[in-house]
């Protein structure tokens, strides 16, 4: 590991967090971007003394995860950053300063900044410097004056995620090695029960009583989840064809649940009208959950699901976090390597092109890193099933891992 060779750099030594009491964790990003951090916000914890409140910075959409991570004791929620806003928002002066005042008034001890491959810590190192926070740890490849008291060279692209936020704390001597870098999120015991009323409210052959008390079933038995959205269009598999996914697991066995946020309404209900025409029958047609369920339980949702067919978004993470198997129509907009599920059984599914990693928004070309037809999605999703041990609803999937990227 390189560490940065100014003087400021060099007199960092190591965290003490010993007299601690207000730590705050700085992620300003999307959901999967705080699941991600769940390992290093452990190591924190475990670092700190027993009563320290532990903070986290983020925006709606990474606030939204917080109730499902033990660590994190309360959330500094913040509509958007501008420094991070990929709709390049105009400055706020007012915001920022209001943000700077909330920040001062709650007085916390130490900031760390974690930040991903692309992204700077110093706008806010500036915030919290401003907000007169003593010590303030971070990662960049430029140096940025005294913002940082504990500053390291940003670590090379195409390490997991996971990874550098562990190593960011290991640089300046939080113990890390005890630390599971699997995922773990908590799943409520009263989203469970609620998933399993809203499928009985949407399948009227359900008595809802599949599964058990502490699981989630349909009344045709195991079930996937069709997870079709994004943030952005150059990360998503084309609708009709997870349609014809659906088609796919059907002949499977497996009942099929197509699920997403409210923005995601329009879609989740194009794939759903979808398969419509490829089931086998009309009780087989898939459901449609957009919007209508919480956070936690969607959640409850892919940890029982007998697999989850996502895109590479915060979903991929989620179901990683509660061990449900999981195929990832990975777009070649990052390295696999950066952001990949590695907590639970899980496929890989993409194509090589010579675009990638490409980190845009859009596709300026035909798509063809996910130019996968649905019927190798669907095998793949049906071979993960049929390869790992028959799953307990409510217990969660602790088979066996393998990825395939082709």
């Amino acid at each position: 590991m390189t560490v940065g060779s100014h003087p400021a750099a060099d007199r960092a030594g190591s965290l003490d967090l010993s007299a601690a009491r207000r730590i705050l964790v700085v992620r300003p990003d999307n959901l999967g971007d705080v699941v991600l951090l769940t390992p290093a916000l452990r190591a924190l914890r475990d670092a700190a003394p027993a009563d320290v409140r532990l903070d986290l910075l983020a925006t709606p959409a990474g606030a939204a995860v917080v109730p499902l991570i033990d660590s994190v004791d309360d959330v500094v929620e913040v509509p958007s950053v501008s420094w991070q806003d990929a709709d390049d928002k105009a400055f706020d002066p007012d915001a920022h300063l209001a943000l700077i005042r909330r920040l001062a008034a709650a007085r916390y001890d130490v900031a760390v900044l974690f930040t991903s491959y692309s992204q700077s810590p110093w706008p806010a190192a500036f915030i919290c410097a401003s907000a007169g926070i003593p010590v303030r740890v971070g990662a960049s490849r430029e140096f940025g004056g005294t913002l940082l008291t504990h500053w390291m060279d940003a670590l090379p692209d195409g390490q997991h995620q996971t990874d550098r936020a562990l190593a960011l704390l290991s640089r300046f001597g939080v113990p890390t090695d005890h630390i599971d870098p699997r995922l773990v999120l908590k799943v409520p015991a009263d989203a469970v029960a609620a998933v399993r009323r809203r499928l009985a409210a949407l399948d009227p052959t359900s008595s809802g009583a599949g599964g058990g008390s502490d699981g989630i079933s349909t009344s045709g038995g195991p079930y996937a989840v069709l997870l079709p959205g994004a943030t952005c269009s150059s990360r998503r598999y084309p609708e009709h064809r997870f349609a014809a996914v659906a088609g796919g697991l059907t002949d499977a066995g497996l009942r099929v649940v197509v699920a997403g946020t409210a923005r995601e309404a329009e879609l989740v209900e194009r794939v759903r009208r979808g398969t419509e025409r490829v089931a086998l029958s009309p009780d087989r047609a898939g459901i449609g959950l957009a919007g209508e369920l919480s956070l936690p339980e969607l959640v409850a949702l892919l940890r029982d699901a007998a697999v989850v067919v996502t895109n590479n978004s915060g979903g991929a993470h989620l179901a990683d976090a509660v061990r449900a198997p999981v195929v990832v129509l990975y777009a070649g907009t990052e390295r696999e390597a950066e952001y990949q599920p590695r907590s639970g059984p899980r496929v890989l599914l993409r194509r090589p092109t010579t675009c990638s990693p490409c980190r845009a928004f859009v596709c300026p070309y035909q798509h063809e890193c996910l130019d996968i037809p649905p019927a190798e999605v669907a095998a793949a999703a049906a071979g993960l099933v049929s390869g790992l041990p028959a799953r307990t609803p409510g217990a969660g999937s602790t088979g066996p891992a393998r990825s395939a990227a082709r």
